[in-house]
């Protein structure tokens, strides 16, 4: 971890009831919301993360601020925390199928497999413990769109099973 890297938090990335999305949003991107620089820590903080998890704990905290409260924290009230990821995901996938339907003006569903498949290498990778926290930035990004690139091809690859 570089020294700009806050650690996550000890339990999990969801933010508690009484913390602030701006308070949320400071805390994984070490600036506030809005401040000049916050959009290049969070790239910077997931794309160069030393592992998969991690990557997905620093990307896009305002989306993931709304999706932990709203959808995440309550699933893990009826499922297992690894279950709660895969629907967490799978409901951000389908929010994005349907902002990207209505811009098309047609059905898309696309994101939700791409969606789950990721949650599945999330977890994976959580499970196995696969970190690369000990290679330089540049191969810990490579490493993380590489991630990101198997898991569109492989939903690219079946998408003809599911639409």
């Amino acid at each position: 971890m570089n020294s700009n890297e806050s650690p996550p938090p000890a339990a999990s990335a969801q933010p508690s009831r009484t913390r602030s999305l701006q308070e949320y949003v400071k805390k994984i991107n070490g600036v506030p919301l809005g401040a000049s620089g916050s959009f290049g820590n969070m790239i910077k903080r997931s794309v160069g993360a030393r592992s998969f998890y991690l990557f997905w704990h620093y990307w896009n905290p305002i989306w993931g601020y709304y999706l932990s409260r709203n959808v995440m924290k309550p699933l893990t009230r009826y499922f297992s925390t690894g279950t709660a990821t895969l629907l967490t995901f799978a409901v951000s996938g389908a929010i994005h199928d349907l902002a990207v339907s209505l811009i098309l003006w047609r059905g898309v569903f696309f994101f939700t497999p791409w969606f789950i498949i990721m949650s599945l290498a999330v977890l994976s990778s959580k499970k196995f413990n696969i970190s690369y926290g000990g290679y330089p930035l540049i191969i810990r990004m490579s490493i993380n769109l590489a991630w990101l690139l198997a898991c569109f091809l492989l939903a690219s690859a079946f998408e003809g099973l599911y639409v």
